[in-house]
């Protein structure tokens, strides 16, 4: 008799699409290597220096020989203690620091979240667009993702109505991001409460994504959905990293914040995944988050005007509608209106045929809403300088002028 043929690769891990947006920066980089000037939108990742207190941490810690050795899987008690009192500092809540698990990143966190507590035949709700990392984690989980689509004209943010008319007995977790990824739009506290009063009575578990908190423009509030509505708190995992705020993508530290059973395992899973968080970096993460928002504000501020630059750019190309993002370094723009319409010989049936053409013709790099959620938008980052900026937007309303 003969065995039944085995795959090479488990369906589980074949099944997994590799992120969108990183393969849009990757191609944007090996065409610039190649010699040719594409300038790149696609990825999420400031184009600042980490701040030089945090380096110097990072140097004194690499010749400490307390930093050769192995630490917590946990994270390091002065870390994990120092994320406590920034979450007092910056959301207005106390947390435990032994309910505080330091993460290889942001999507580590990500990860461990849905793990935790995501099983087979478990529905997660996901606002759409969404980050393309969230639908690839829930599906390692086991769980089902649901999406709930707001559009340009809701400032892509879902209402409870529309949570409520998707829920199902299958309901076991909402994610929240805002400010957001890939849209910049913000939730004002009103909302979120809203949206956290309606989890809390329905039994919905919050994952709530945090990483772009400080990055809030024209006058956006603040907004944290613990801090709102405080019952929620052993219903909710909290987010958040180093990576966005203090320009830190490659320094790989992130961390989860959620109710001590949560915690636990998504500590004793860590533990056999991939046991502690560099020490180094540890360290660079505990001068980060211990000192004040000096250098932060700066950044902010660069990305403010630079947003101000995009928006009155994109605005002002047919075809584009463009809701004014209030957070993060994004803008997404609805370009439904020319799906339908040809450029240069090619019909435009797609978001991603738009941009494969905004690639070619114009060599400008920017990711296609189905990387998002549905086709008909695209994603640009605006953390790159103002001159590429206005060239790579200007080389944008010059192609898409010839939409027949």
């Amino acid at each position: 008799m003969t065995p039944a043929p085995q795959t090479r690769v488990s369906a589980r891990l074949a099944a997994i699409a590799p992120s969108a947006t990183l393969a849009v920066d990757a191609k944007a980089k090996a065409l610039k290597a190649a010699g040719r000037p594409v300038i790149g939108f696609g990825a999420g990742e400031p184009d600042f220096a980490t701040p030089d207190y945090i380096v110097e941490a990072a140097i004194a810690s690499a010749k400490d020989p307390a930093s050769h050795k192995y630490s917590p899987a946990k994270g390091l008690p002065a870390l994990r203690e120092a994320i406590a009192a920034k979450t007092l500092r910056d959301s207005g809540y106390e947390v435990s620091a032994e309910d505080i698990l330091v993460t290889n990143g942001g999507k580590q966190a990500v990860f461990q979240a849905f793990a935790a507590i995501i099983g087979p035949g478990d529905e997660v709700l996901l606002p759409a667009p969404y980050w393309t990392t969230y639908p690839e984690v829930v599906a390692l989980a086991g769980g089902t993702t649901v999406e709930v689509f707001a559009g340009a004209e809701q400032d892509y943010k879902v209402t409870v109505a529309q949570l409520e008319a998707a829920r199902t007995d299958r309901t076991k977790a909402l994610l929240v991001c805002s400010p957001s990824n890939p849209t910049g739009s913000v939730y004002t506290p009103e909302e979120l409460t809203e949206i956290g009063r309606w989890a809390l009575e329905h039994g919905v578990w919050v994952i709530t994504d945090e990483i772009y908190e400080h990055l809030l423009y024209d006058g956006a509030a603040a907004a944290h959905i613990v801090a709102l509505v405080p019952e929620l708190a052993e219903q909710t995992i909290v987010l958040n990293g180093v990576a966005k705020t203090y320009a830190m993508t490659g320094w790989r530290v992130g961390w989860m914040i959620g109710p001590s059973d949560v915690i636990k395992a998504a500590t004793n899973f860590q533990s056999h995944l991939s046991s502690n968080v560099a020490n180094v970096c540890q360290a660079a993460a505990l001068a980060a988050v211990s000192g004040d928002l000096t250098a932060v504000e700066e950044m902010r501020g660069a990305f403010d005007r630079r947003r101000r630059t995009m928006v009155e750019l994109l605005t002002a190309i047919e075809g584009l509608t463009v809701p004014v993002p209030r957070g993060a370094f994004y803008a997404y723009p609805s370009a439904e209106a020319l799906i339908g319409r040809n450029l240069r010989g090619t019909a435009i049936d797609s978001s991603a045929t738009l941009a494969g053409l905004i690639l070619e013709h114009a060599e400008v790099a920017v990711v296609p809403g189905e990387a998002f959620g549905p086709s008909g938008f695209l994603r640009l980052s605006y953390a790159l300088g103002d001159e590429d900026l206005a060239e790579g937007v200007g080389r944008m309303a010059s192609l898409l002028a010839e939409v027949e």
